[in-house]
């Protein structure tokens, strides 16, 4: 697919080529109040994040900036909106990318002087296009926010940049229709050579966010397309970290542990429902890494519980108070009901020691 071809280098990240997907995320604090703003820094980056964003609204947040450079080697997005001024200097206080939005970023002229300092300081510029901030000349044209008028101005904006002989560019397209940025991104990949940045914007709680996220982004990292990813959520910020690993390791795209359960129906006689719960819980608390995909298997019965739990790594198959522990396919013992989580986590952790 045609964004793959283009590296583009953030920091000490990579996103283009052969490079792996990147998952990023954006603090909500105020930038000015560093320790703040550095606390979910480094939480971020505990959790799994690779590339780190932060609005840039005034001189005041430029100022921040390199106190929070002292303070992390996370690769710094600058997010700059209206005044192109900001970029230059957030460009020069030790950001390594900056993101400008077309719709607001100003004219030719101060395009023109952002693209000299991401130059002087050897900085990427994304083109961040928000189906909410839209040009009003494109609107016009395509009679609201389409695939076509997304695409449009995001591929003129790289030809601008291009004309300042600059090419060190990432792409992305957003709106909250998930639709609409589906189509849009699949017109960039074919159209243009650069990375592209995936997300659905205005995604909304977790429980719809995730939903819209796992459609928009997820159908395009299985047709191949996509570099780096941000699961744009009305929670903390950790949570969109969580989502993105999840979503890379549904995809295939990055090793992890899967959890498979089954339903439940009238047949199943443990408590599956708190026994996955809690399993994935813990799971998720000790952040373990895997250097291989794993996948454990937690069903209710005997109708597709051996033959799921035979598929995967490890896997129980309930019983009445009880269940079936089998490994690569081969029962190893029965256990009660009250063993299974603590068992399945010792298979793991000694399959993945």
């Amino acid at each position: 697919m045609a964004g793959h071809k283009h590296v583009v280098k953030i920091g000490s990240v990579c996103i283009g080529g052969e490079y792996p997907i990147a998952i990023q995320s954006m603090t909500n604090s105020k930038t000015t109040d560093v320790k703040a703003t550095l606390q979910q820094i480094h939480s971020l980056e505990k959790a799994g994040c690779d590339i780190v964003r932060f609005t840039v609204p005034d001189r005041e947040a430029v100022k921040a900036i390199g106190k929070i450079r002292e303070n992390t080697a996370m690769p710094l997005v600058a997010d700059i909106h209206f005044n192109p001024r900001l970029a230059v200097e957030a460009a020069a206080a030790g950001v390594d990318k900056i993101r400008i939005n077309p719709g607001n970023i100003g004219s030719q002229e101060g395009i023109r002087n952002v693209v000299k300092a991401c130059r002087e300081h050897g900085l990427p510029v994304r083109i961040g296009v928000n189906g909410g901030s839209l040009e009003k000349h494109i609107l016009a044209k395509h009679g609201g926010v389409t695939p076509h008028a997304l695409a449009e101005s995001a591929l003129y904006h790289a030809s601008l940049l291009e004309k300042f002989d600059f090419t060190d560019i990432v792409l992305s397209v957003k709106s909250s229709s998930v639709a609409t940025t589906i189509q849009a991104n699949r017109i960039l990949a074919e159209q243009s050579p650069y990375p592209l940045h995936l997300g659905v914007t205005e995604a909304g709680t977790p429980r719809m966010g995730i939903l819209k996220s796992a459609v928009g982004i997820g159908s395009l990292l299985c047709d191949g397309i996509g570099n780096t990813i941000r699961v744009s959520l009305t929670a903390p910020v950790e949570d969109e970290v969580a989502a993105a690993k999840a979503l890379l390791e549904v995809c295939g795209l990055k090793q992890g542990i899967e959890v498979v359960s089954c339903p439940t129906c009238g047949r199943t006689e443990i408590d599956l429902v708190k026994i996955v719960n809690q399993l994935q819980d813990i799971l998720e608390r000790e952040c373990v890494k895997p250097s291989r995909r794993y996948k454990i298997a937690v069903m209710g019965c005997v109708v597709n519980g051996p033959g799921e739990a035979r598929d995967a790594d490890v896997g129980i198959a309930g019983g009445k108070g009880e269940a079936l522990l089998f490994k690569k396919g081969q029962i190893i013992e029965k256990i009660k009901e009250d063993e299974i989580v603590s068992r399945l986590l010792k298979e793991v952790h000694t399959d993945l020691e």
